[in-house]
């Protein structure tokens, strides 16, 4: 008989990954495309102030899980798409815009319009885990590189960036909900 070897599995330790970090982000690749052909999972600190904006992936699903902290949250169709503002957005069945804390868990099919906000003064921390990989592997990557200026990002970069990345940007990026 002969013996199949299977690829072995991961282990990634606590402190362990590799991670990208700027004044305004840090970002911890746990899993990536070498690793699973499923996801990648990263371990995302999400400053005071940040608000990711609401977009939408036509391919890509997505889960967050919070660690730590508290961010505003949101996962539905509005009943309409208004201003640059997504946290006082309503769904149709009434759904709206809740306080994530530690435990909760969002899953975003595709096509289904999301978005995160740290309005704290506390950094927030969670779980990220995107499907398929590598798209968001590099995204990151690259984003971070955008936000590394010190400078307020280029709303121009960031458009053509997601716009690469199958994110359809709905509301602005943003650094400070003041």
């Amino acid at each position: 008989m002969t013996a199949h070897l299977a690829r072995p599995g991961l282990l990634v330790p606590p402190g362990h990954g590799r991670t990208l970090t700027t004044a305004a982000q840090q970002v911890t690749f746990k899993v990536t495309g070498e690793h699973s052909r499923v996801s990648s999972s990263f371990e995302v600190v999400v400053p005071p102030g940040f608000d990711v904006g609401a977009h939408l992936h036509t391919r890509s699903e997505e889960l967050f899980y919070v660690l730590e902290g508290e961010l505003d949250v949101m996962a539905f169709e509005p009943r309409v798409r208004t201003g640059d503002d997504w946290r006082h957005w309503r769904a149709l069945d009434g759904r709206q815009v809740v306080r994530a804390t530690p435990g909760t868990v969002i899953v975003v099919p595709p096509g289904c319009p999301h978005a995160f906000a740290n309005p704290t003064g506390e950094p927030a921390r969670m779980f990220f885990q995107a499907s398929p990989p590598p798209d968001h592997e590099r995204y990151f990557e690259e984003l971070l590189t955008l936000l590394d200026t010190g400078d307020p990002p280029d709303p121009a970069a960031i458009q053509e960036l997601r716009a690469r990345y199958d994110i359809e940007q709905l509301t602005p990026l943003r650094h400070d909900l003041s």
